[in-house]
């Protein structure tokens, strides 16, 4: 993997530690960054997984924004459709993460309006630290009272999930640096107001073509936010670049 822009000193491909340096986020405030890979024409799905898109390199770089995140937020929709599983890293990560004066894994928060959850999933039952699900006052309490048992159910809105106080929870829970991973509707909703700090987007040389949903769903926002180029990597002929708020 390449570093192609900002222009290198050198031709070198980048070992794991200055990968690391690079996607380091900025604590002295909450930091919300959100990671996707999309084909060349928009997709963020093949065949209805995002999988098909991510390669070798994508996925050392998923790691890596595991390795930096305070909590992992995913939309309850990407959790059922892909399946996910327990938050883990592997002991070198988590080492890492310990002596940087981290929590050895990262806390996995989970949006959803209908608690359409089910306790038994993995990311749920397997997590080796207690999950937290956002939800609203109007949730089922049937529901509520099931995922109690593994997840700290917590209201942040009376009809509809303010994610500016669910990310105002995190950040009284010690945990400013948030990673998302979608879905589309969840980022539609970050980007709807305004709370997306930085974009990890791996381009797949991939043409999917129509029918595939964008990276982006729901709400539209008032206005364009303005992004800028923070990094470009090159590997296996993927574009794996970093956005950052033009604030």
């Amino acid at each position: 993997m390449r570093l192609i822009f900002p222009a290198p000193a050198s031709a070198d491909d980048l070992d794991d530690d200055a990968l690391v340096a690079r996607y380091a986020p900025d604590r002295s405030r909450q930091t919300v960054r959100v990671n996707f890979a999309a084909s060349l024409d928009g997709a963020v799905e093949v065949g209805g997984f995002s999988e098909p898109l991510s390669g070798p390199a994508d996925k050392r770089v998923f790691k890596i924004l595991r390795q930096h995140c305070d909590a992992l937020l995913v939309g309850a929709g990407t959790v059922r459709n892909e399946g996910y599983h327990a938050v883990t890293l592997d002991p070198a990560r988590r080492a890492w993460r310990e002596a940087h004066g981290l929590a050895p894994y990262p806390v996995p928060a989970i949006v959803s309006a209908s608690l359409a959850l089910d306790p038994r999933a993995d990311i749920l039952a397997r997590a080796p630290v207690r999950p937290i699900v956002f939800t609203h006052d109007g949730a089922p309490a049937d529901r509520r009272a099931a995922l109690a048992d593994v997840a700290d159910v917590v209201s942040c809105g009376v009809a509809t999930v303010d994610l500016g106080v669910a990310l105002a929870q995190l950040r009284s829970r010690g945990l400013p640096h948030v990673l998302s991973e979608g879905g589309p509707h969840l980022f539609g909703g970050l980007v709807a107001a305004d709370l997306v700090d930085e974009l990890c987007l791996t381009y797949s040389p991939q043409l999917a073509g129509a029918g595939a949903e964008r990276i982006v769903a729901g709400p539209v926002p008032a206005a364009p936010l303005g992004m800028r180029l923070v990094h470009a990597l090159f590997a296996e002929d993927s574009l794996i670049t970093m956005y950052a708020r033009a604030r």
